[in-house]
Parts: C-alpha cells; sequence; structure tokens
C-alpha cells in the first residue's frame, strides 16, 4: 500500500534548541516536559533528538523531569479501554508483573518520556502508576520518596518539582496532561478510593491495595485555559506543535481555587 509523504516542518536539534530558547527555557531551571512527538511536525533523528535539544537548552545544570506512568499496572475490574471478562480478574491480579523502574514501559504518555526513561543516567521514581524519570543534578532528589499511597501528591514528584520552582513545559500537549494540577486535588476535599498495583517487596512480589486520594483529569482543559487567562502563560511554536510555559507552583495554586469552586468533589475517607 502507498504510504503518506512526510509532512512537515522539517525539525533538526539545532532548530529545536532555537525555538526552545525562544520559549524562554533557561540554562539551569527544572522542568517538568508533557509531550507529543508527532505535533512537532518531521523530527529529522525522532524522539531522541528531541530529548537532545531540551538537554541542550537547559544545559549541563538544568534538570528534564517527564512522566513515564505505566496506568496498565492496575485493578483490571476498572479497566474501560479496552475492559476485559470478569472471568479473566483473578488470573491478572494474580500475575501482572510486579513494577520495576529499570524495565516497567510507560503507557499513554508519548514515546519522548519512553525515551526519557531509557537515556543513560536517568533515575525514576518507585510508584507502579505515576512514576516520573528525570534527567539532570536535581533528578534523584525529585524522584526519592515516591510513596505507594500518593499517586500525584505531597509525597510524589510533583511536591519536589513545586518546592524546586520548577516549571512545565507543554510541548504540543494540551492542559487534560497537566498532571500539576493533580497536586491541587490534594489539597481541596476530595473523595478517598482503595487503589490495586502489582509491587515487589522484600518477600516477593505481591498485589497490594492502598488508599489513596482520587483523581481525575475531568474539566482540566477548562482548568488550563482559566489558568492561562488569568495567569502569565508563554505561549509559542517549537517545531509544527503550539508550546506552553508556566509555573508549576503557580498552576497548582490556582487550580486549587478552580478546582474548588468549578468543580467541587465530596471529601470521603
Amino acid at each position: 500500500m502507498p504510504t503518506k509523504p512526510s509532512t512537515g516542518p522539517m525539525c533538526t536539534r539545532d532548530s529545536l534548541v532555537t525555538d526552545l530558547r525562544a520559549m524562554g527555557l533557561r540554562t539551569g531551571e527544572t522542568l517538568l516536559v508533557h509531550s507529543s512527538l508527532s505535533s512537532l511536525g518531521w523530527v529529522c533523528g525522532g524522539s531522541g533528538v528531541v530529548v537532545m535539544a531540551l538537554l541542550d537548552a537547559l544545559g549541563e545544570s538544568g534538570t528534564l523531569v517527564v512522566p513515564t506512568h505505566s496506568g496498565d499496572n492496575s485493578d483490571p475490574a476498572y479497566w474501560g479501554n479496552p475492559p476485559v471478562p470478569e472471568a479473566w480478574w483473578a488470573e491478572i491480579r494474580a500475575s501482572m508483573p510486579a513494577f520495576d523502574a529499570r524495565t516497567t514501559p510507560t503507557l499513554g504518555v508519548g514515546v519522548i518520556p519512553e525515551t526519557v526513561r531509557n537515556w543513560p543516567g536517568a533515575v525514576r521514581s518507585c510508584h507502579p502508576q505515576t512514576s516520573f524519570a528525570a534527567l539532570g543534578p536535581r533528578a534523584a532528589a525529585i524522584v526519592d520518596g515516591h510513596a505507594l499511597d500518593c499517586r500525584l501528591g505531597e509525597h510524589s514528584p510533583l511536591a519536589r518539582l513545586e518546592e524546586g520552582r520548577a516549571r512545565v513545559l507543554l510541548l504540543g500537549a494540551g492542559f487534560e496532561s497537566c498532571t500539576a494540577f493533580h497536586l491541587a486535588e490534594y489539597r481541596v476535599p476530595s473523595p478517598r478510593t482503595d487503589n490495586s498495583f502489582a509491587v515487589m517487596t522484600p518477600q516477593g512480589r505481591k498485589w497490594e491495595t492502598v488508599r489513596d486520594t482520587s483523581i481525575s483529569s475531568d474539566r482540566f482543559d477548562e482548568l488550563g485555559a482559566a489558568f492561562e487567562n488569568e495567569r502569565p502563560v508563554v505561549r509559542g511554536t517549537v517545531g509544527g506543535g503550539q508550546a506552553r510555559l508556566f509555573d508549576l507552583a503557580d498552576a497548582v495554586a490556582y487550580a486549587e481555587g478552580w478546582l474548588s469552586e468549578y468543580r467541587p468533589r465530596t471529601s470521603t475517607t
């Protein structure tokens, strides 16, 4: 079958660095990136070149962080895309491979985070569903201590990024991908829920269930639109993709107020 011709623009490592610096990326800063490779156009060298460009723009003193989530390590009773037969659930819970920060692949976050996860020197947090990977001098401090009962809250890399005055780059991705908003969910009244996954313990593999805050990206697109209308958000173009750059702590603080007013949720224990 005939294939479609490649569409542009054509991006190189140098052109991406130029675009990123024009957005205002600063040498030495800590940056959380949510990304879509396909939005950039045709990248000469693929996802690895995007990572190189990000590292070039941040410099040796900067730290790059990406979500390396693996949401398939979860209770099959709640799977919906696609669901699996109930008759399979018990065997899935018994057989799901335990999370391994070194080898467990990402799911649903794009090829750029998967590339960072495998990059020489990358370190990764140890939550079996919502891990983050990082490169740079602050990487270890950011990913350390990610608690099993805190997917995206105070004991996750998001809180460490907030403390470190990190910024967020949405690189061809929308606000529905903005994990910083989830940190706000832990600071407003929110339901609690059981959360299950396979983990490795000193005694071996275990199917673990913990109590955690319920998280949802419902209406994050509306929240993001309101945030960039009222707060400083740099908008620009990287390759052929739209990009947004903003302060993570500012986004979390804004989201706390917005979620409380426009998306209230019943708090239960």
